[in-house]
């Protein structure tokens, strides 16, 4: 069995924490049993090699996460990108593309697709490897993983079971619900619905099947070449609501979608991260900070306070998901990024009377740590080294940079970065569109 892992979106609930690069799968707010902080995808990553699977788990996220995943993850994982958002069916499609063209996969092999951002306990994962055995004997094309739902809620999608059920461990599908009201809830509920977990399974077959029957391409280079035009389209509804049969495996311990700061407050250990204070009196309030400057709450329950170089978040947790509602009206330039080398944070970014873009960023690499060999078409970087030692490599020749030195880099100039030591540089950038993309990576390591 293979395992996909979708690594997409940007998670603005949990904004300002994350954003469009550093989405909440990354986020370092959850303690392992040793006192460690680690992310969603650091504990997702963590379960499935306690059960097993990890070794047989490739990832697919937007192109300008690839480096932040590989940071977070490892080099050992196949990491799949996508050139642009397309929705989770597209996502899927070249995940299955990708097996059978790059690793070979066996069109008979069960494929189990799994969401990043879950909290479950091992178990879950455990569970997983009865989809190949479950697949075949009911004969399905598609097997889903659903759990039992605690509450009657609007937030999640329902699996509405056949009955009387075909085998004590699996149920053929009669029908799906999505986020239904409470009243609807509460009596799907007694029909025996289960909440629908996001994780689905099928034979590789299928898959590809599928997407030549609808007139699909099976080859990765024709979706690439055509990303860009794609319709964003979900899984379930393309593919899921359309298949007969489809069963479901119910998982009977406890699943979270970590999506809202309600829910994922819910599972951290410290109350306060970062410098700041909350009083005696302020019962189920929560403070991240991420800025230098100490924030102090004072006699508010219930209340979420989040801050970063993207913002400042204070909210009810009860209402602190309207901030997607807001963020949806105006777009903004991620303010901090993270990169397997290290990390980027702008301090200044703005525009003079002549139209000319100025951005000032400060960067950070980790010794012995390299940025790729690449080049910036319409931009030109000045670059000085606060502390540290690098060593940079300019159209094939190569430098050594140490505190105080200041290197300019051309636009249009193939250029590198390595540090020696561990490093702090500050970055200049003049040109149009600073906030757009502008790199074309010719290696990765050099």
């Amino acid at each position: 069995m293979r395992i996909v892992l979708l690594c997409g979106g940007s998670g603005k609930r949990l904004w300002p924490l994350s954003n469009d690069i550093r989405s909440k799968v990354f986020l370092r707010l959850l303690t392992t049993e040793d006192g460690v902080k680690e992310s969603m995808i650091e504990r997702i990553c963590r379960q499935l090699d306690e059960a097993g699977l990890l070794q047989s788990t490739c990832i697919v996220t937007h192109h300008s996460q690839a480096e932040i995943t590989r940071r977070y993850v490892g080099d050992n994982i196949p990491i799949i990108s996508e050139p642009f958002k397309r929705g989770t069916f597209t996502a899927v499609a070249l995940a299955a593309s990708y097996l059978h063209e790059k690793l070979q996969a066996d069109p008979d092999e069960t494929i189990c697709i799994l969401p990043a951002d879950t909290y479950v306990d091992t178990a879950f994962f455990r569970l997983l490897h009865r989809f190949p055995d479950v697949l075949g004997r009911s004969r399905a094309d598609l097997a889903l993983l659903g759990t039992k739902p605690v509450q009657p809620s609007d937030q999640f999608g329902y699996i509405v079971p056949a009955l009387p059920k075909a085998d004590g461990e699996y149920a053929f599908v009669q029908r799906f619900i999505e986020k239904p009201n409470t009243r609807t809830a509460r009596r799907l509920m007694a029909q025996q619905a289960m909440w629908n977990c996001g994780v689905f399974a099928f034979p590789l077959r299928f898959m590809l099947t599928y997407l030549k029957d609808k007139g699909h391409p099976v080859r990765i280079a024709e979706w690439l070449a055509n990303y860009e035009q794609l319709p964003e389209a979900s899984f379930d509804r393309e593919v899921v609501e359309t298949t007969l049969p489809v069963v479901a495996m119910e998982y009977g311990g406890h699943w979270t979608d970590l999506g809202s700061w309600m829910a994922l407050t819910g599972h951290m250990k410290d109350r306060v991260i970062g410098l700041g204070h909350i009083s005696d009196d302020s019962a189920d309030t929560h403070l991240i900070n991420e800025l230098p400057y100490p924030i102090e709450m004072i006699g508010v329950s219930g209340i979420i306070a989040a801050a970063s170089t993207d913002g400042i978040l204070i909210a009810s947790k009860e209402h602190a998901h309207r901030i997607k509602e807001r963020l949806a009206l105006a777009s903004q330039i991620p303010m901090y990024e993270e990169k397997r080398w290290g990390s980027c944070r702008i301090l200044s970014y703005g525009k003079d009377a002549s139209g000319v873009e100025t951005m000032i960023k400060q960067v950070r690499l980790a010794a012995g740590k390299s940025t790729s060999y690449h080049v910036h078409h319409r931009r030109q970087e000045l670059l000085t080294v606060v502390t540290g030692s690098a060593e940079v490599i300019l159209e094939e020749q190569r430098y050594r940079l140490n505190a105080g030195d200041v290197l300019k880099i051309p636009a249009g100039a193939k250029h590198g970065i390595k540090a020696i030591t561990p490093l702090e540089l500050v970055e200049v950038l003049l040109g149009p569109d600073l906030a757009q993309e502008d790199i074309t990576r010719i290696a990765v390591d050099w």
